[in-house]
Order: structure tokens, then sequence, then C-alpha cells
């Protein structure tokens, strides 16, 4: 967006004062460029300010050298021309929505880009029309983050601060982030999880401002249209959801946007992705969420959802628009879509498009990250070790198969051969051979040789593994008689309750340092406060993906990578265990402080960039001296720019 010369700038427009009968109408706009969306089958059209401003002084257009002083006193437009021809227009007319790309005056102030509220400065406020339409105080950024995190603890439903954070994203976007980056313990759990899950629940009832594109079924053959409806054009990173499978919450269809908003969010905040390179897109193929359908607020198809061939054709359709029309370098995040479609999408795309799974990837780095760290307070390596699942769907088999390949990239042992000491139990029990037949193609390579298990308690007495790792969706499937189990036969058992949102962790923090007697090595995918036990504190590390996905993408992002590859995932498991220092294991902490989180990010990113030139997937040439050095300074900064 251009800034605004005032030299330049017409002072007597449709924003200052009327004029004297002589005077012509003129657009408050310099060389720029001007939107005529026009009420056509015809896409928008774009015209020059200068032709537009030329057909606009002309007689024909407007004939604004002859108003009569009485009819302009008494026109609807309150004493100033009538430039649009908008108030004079009967209903039954069009009317052309004009916009100009610099923003000044009452539409500066309800820009979110560049509205700076009252940190305005005197100067700016007289160049860009501002007096009079704040109150003459100026303040700083500062201040700003210290009133609004005053204003936001001041509501005790976090439902209430999410939406106030999303209100001020809407009015202010850099004091959003700025708030956001230096408060992210206490804001996360407001923006993300859990409380992003009630929000999507709500979504309908609470819906504001759309944020990102919404795409459905009807829109089928027009979806590179609808791309290009978006106003930024250079995108880096794209989130998507079909809204099947919401966290721990299940099909809430259109609902889902929540999801692709946070976490785009985040990739701005901690990983320092522009804000304006993000799109949040939400996929509508209907819903079998029974209360959806039947809520008068739900605000996405009203139908049962696709499936099949209808369902494969608008994904293909999709993912052919995104690369033509924002290239093959933009990351695709696939967020919360049901098992049978994760895996098959990323299966059929991981070759052809840059596309993520953060289900299956994103958690997957991340507990491999906290178990590597774990290694330094139970001793041994990860080949020493066994691992049981309650879960056997993306997030489970995703962290099972990293594990795997891990213990196979340090042993040199054949990953058929690794993936041996790892263990599931899904619905039906413990995953074995005998079952082969019926399991679904994700489940089959840990179907091991052993008699079947149905019962989770007994597959913990039978396995005796030293790792309990909870994936299921299930709230409160790891008993006191599951914890007393591990807590058996491990001097220091690691427990990992890693289901969203809260409500549906496996255990919580208390329960898991209580019934093993505050020997649980604990780590959670929400956030649990410190626990009191026996007279010693214990804080609980929380398995976040958002650990991993804004480095993970900016590292993409900075090498200009075109495909994704699991050694790229190890690179960012490693080194996020390495950000874990002594004095957090002395804590009992198997992952670092969020506080650091962007440092965090760009060694991350540092990792996954010299992965990607390593398999020579980077298309950002030459290769950066000092990665590190090179991702922070491509980090997005939420300091208030100086305006012209």
């Amino acid at each position: 967006m251009m800034s605004l010369n005032s030299s330049s700038f017409v002072r007597n427009s449709i924003y200052g004062k009327s004029r004297t009968q002589s005077q012509s109408i003129r657009l408050p706009v310099r060389r720029s460029t001007v939107v005529a969306m026009m009420n056509s089958s015809n896409r928008n059209i774009d015209v020059s300010v200068d032709s537009a401003v030329k057909e606009m002084n002309a007689p024909v257009a407007v004939e604004a050298t002859e108003i009569d002083s009485n009819k302009r006193s008494t026109g609807v437009g309150g004493g100033v021309e009538d430039v649009y021809g908008e108030d004079s227009a009967t209903e039954e007319h069009f009317i052309t929505p004009w916009s100009v790309s610099v923003a000044s005056g009452y539409s500066l102030l309800r820009d979110p880009h560049h509205n700076k509220g009252l940190a305005f400065t005197e100067k700016e406020r007289d160049a860009h029309y501002l007096r009079g339409l704040l109150p003459p105080v100026v303040v700083n950024h500062d201040l700003q983050v210290k009133k609004m995190m005053h204003n936001i603890r001041q509501y005790q439903i976090p439902l209430q601060q999410y939406q106030a954070m999303m209100d001020l994203q809407e009015r202010n976007e850099r004091l959003f982030y700025k708030l956001l980056i230096e408060n992210v313990e206490e804001l996360l759990p407001i923006v993300y999880t859990p409380t992003v899950g009630e929000a999507c629940q709500k979504y309908g009832s609470i819906f504001k401002h759309p944020q990102g594109l919404f795409i459905s079924l009807k829109d089928k053959g027009k979806i590179l249209e609808i791309l290009k409806n978006w106003p930024q054009k250079k995108i880096q990173v794209i989130v998507v959801t079909d809204g099947e499978r919401i966290l721990g919450l299940g099909d809430l269809g259109c609902q889902g946007m929540g999801i692709p908003v946070g976490k785009l969010s985040l990739y701005t905040a901690l990983g320092g992705i522009r804000p304006s390179a993000c799109l949040p897109i939400t996929i509508d193929v209907g819903t079998n969420n029974e209360k959806m359908l039947n809520d008068e607020f739900y605000i996405g198809l009203r139908q049962r959802r696709a499936s099949g061939q209808e369902y494969a054709e608008l994904m293909s359709e999709f993912m052919s628009a995104i690369k033509q029309n924002y290239g093959e370098k933009v990351l695709i995040q696939f967020e919360d879509f049901a098992n049978h479609n994760a895996f098959d999408l990323l299966e059929k795309y991981r070759t052809t498009h840059l596309v993520f799974n953060d289900d299956i990837q994103g958690t997957a780095s991340v507990v491999l990250a906290g178990l590597i760290s774990a290694l330094n307070l139970v001793g041994g390596s990860l080949a020493d070790h066994k691992f049981l699942f309650l879960g056997a769907g993306e997030a489970g088999t995703g962290i099972a198969e990293l594990i795997a390949l891990e213990i196979s990239k340090q042993t040199n042992v054949p990953l058929e051969e690794t993936r041996k000491k790892v263990w599931l139990v899904d619905s039906k029990g413990l995953i074995v051979r005998s079952r082969l037949d019926s399991l679904q193609h994700f489940k089959k390579p840990w179907a091991h040789d052993h008699e079947p298990v149905e019962n989770f308690l007994d597959a913990v007495k039978t396995i005796r593994p030293t790792v309990l790792i909870g994936s299921s969706g299930a709230g409160q499937t790891f008993t006191k008689e599951v914890v007393e189990a591990m807590s058996s036969f491990n001097e220091k058992p690691i427990i990992l309750a890693l289901s969203n949102p809260t409500s549906q962790s496996e255990c919580t923090a208390e329960q898991a340092y209580t019934w093993s007697e505050g020997r649980a090595i604990f780590a959670s995918g929400s956030p649990f406060a410190p626990v009191e036990y026996n007279g010693k504190v214990y804080v609980s590390g929380q398995s976040n993906n958002a650990y991993i996905f804004p480095g993970f993408g900016l590292g993409l992002i900075i090498s200009g990578a075109i495909r994704v590859h699991d050694d790229m995932l190890l690179a960012a498991s490693e080194a996020l265990a390495e950000q874990v220092t002594q004095e957090h294991f002395d804590n009992g902490l198997i992952y670092p402080p969020f506080t650091n989180i962007r440092k965090i990010s760009a060694h991350i990113a540092a990792k996954v960039a010299a992965k990607v030139y390593e398999l020579g997937l980077a298309t950002r040439l030459p290769h950066p001296e000092n990665l590190v050095a090179y991702a922070e300074s491509c980090m997005y900064s939420p300091k208030y720019r100086n305006y012209r």
C-alpha cells in the first residue's frame, strides 16, 4: 500500500470542506489504483486513477461546475457533493462502491493494517486528516498494550477474552500482534486451544467479521475465481480445514474456520510470517452434526457431508487452483481433517505441492522433541524405551512413525524393525497381526505379533511401556489404575496426555503427579496450572504444536522449499529439544517456556532450512551464511510504522 504525501493530496475533497460553485470535484488520491466492483457478471475491473479522475471530471460523468447552492445545502449528501451518486440513488439503482488504496481520515481509522488508534502523532493527524476524529491525547504503543491487557483481564470468561482479542485484530493488527507476542503464555490459551474449541462450537453466534475464504460445494468450477477475490496476492502460508474433526470436538462443519484463523495468528506472532502473507480457508462440504444443521445461527451449508468422488473432485480443483494462483512455493497446511481424508490428502499431494499436516506431522515433531528432552531425566536412548499409544488416528500414527524414523536414524536399524518398539491401542484394543485384515491402511504397520488384548489397562500391564502417550480424544482414559501400573514398573514414567481441549485430556496434571506419587514426567496438549504435591510444586510442560509449526513454516519459506521431507520434521524436533536447558530439566520440564518462542522459532527455522538446502529442495539461493540471523531478520515486527 502506498504511503500518503499530504502535499499531493487534494485538501477540499469528500473528506474535506464543501466547494464553491466554480470548483470541480477531484478524488482524494495520488497515482494509485481504484477498484471498481461493478455489479455484473464480469470480474472486478481495475482502472487507473488517472483515467478514473479524468472520467469523473468530465461534464458528462459529473456536472460539478454548475451546482446550485440551494441544491447542495439540501441534498442528502449533507452539504458535500454526491461524488459517487450513492446518496441520491434509490434502492433500485445500482451504485459503484469505489475504494482507493491510500487510506486517510475516517477510512484510515477503519483499516486494521494501518490503524494506530491514539498512537497517531500530531504530525500524522494533520497529514492524514485525523484531526478531530481522535481525542487529543497521544499515547505510545506500550501504553496501548498495557491498557488492552488490563481490559482483557477484566473478563472472567475465556470466550469473552477470545472475542475481545478477535475484535482487536479487526481494529488494529499491529497492536494485536504486539499484545500476543509480549504476553504469549497468558494469551496463547485464549487465541488458540482450549478456548478456540468453544469459539468454533459457537462460531455462528459470535460471528462478526469474515476472516479468510469460505469455499463450498456450490463453488465447484469457480475456486480459482474465488481465490482471486482475496485482496492480498503474495500468499506464503495457507491453513485449510474442512471442519470434520475439530480438536477433540468432532464435526463442526463450516464453523471450524476458527482453527485456520487461530493457527495463522500464531504463524505471525510466534513464527514471524507477515499477516498479509497468511490465508485461512474453510472447505465447506456440509456437516453430519445434527446440532449444527438445526442451529438457526449456523453459517455453513445445511446438508449432510459430501464424500467420495464429489469430495475428491472439489479438493482436486482446490489444490490445482492454489498452485495456479500462488505458485508451488506456497505452504498448504491441512488442519483438522478426519483420519480417512487427512492421510489420503497428504499422501496424494506431498509429491506435487508443498503440503504439511499439523495433526499428523506437527504433533509428531513436537512430541518427539519432548521425548528427546525427557531422556535427560530418565536416561538411555530412544531405542532403549518402549512406547504405548492410546489412540491410533492421525496424531497417534504420525507420532509413532516419527519416533520409529528417529530410532532408525540413530541406530541404522531398518524402519520395519524399529516400529516394533511402538504399540498402539485403538477402540478395539491392542493393534496386533491377527486384526490385520480389518485394519485401516495407516494402522497396518503397527500390527505386531501378540495375542489380542481388548482392555487398555491390560495392555499397559502386558506391554509394560516406559512411555505412555494419549492421542485418543477421549478424556479421563488414563485412570488411576493405569498411572499406578505405569509407576509400578518405571521409576520415572513418561506420561503425555495430548488430547485437546482440556476437557478431552486423558488425565490432568494433578492426577498424573498424585497417582504417580510425584514421579511422573508429564506433559499435555492443553495447559494445566502448577500442581503442589507433598510440599513440592510441579510445573508440567505443554506439548503444543505451536512450538513447531511456526518455525517449521518459516524455515520452508526462507529457503524457498518446494516439498516437505520427513528429515525436516526430525530436524525441527532436534532443534526444539536443544532449546531445553539444565535449569528447565531441574524443574522437571521437557519443553522450554513460551516466553522465548520467537527465538526458538528462529532456531527451528534455521535447522529446517539447513535440511532443505542439504536435500536440494531449496530455491532461494545462495545459501545464507548465518541461517539463525537470517530467519530473525525475516520475521514480521508489530512495531508501528511512521507515516508521511
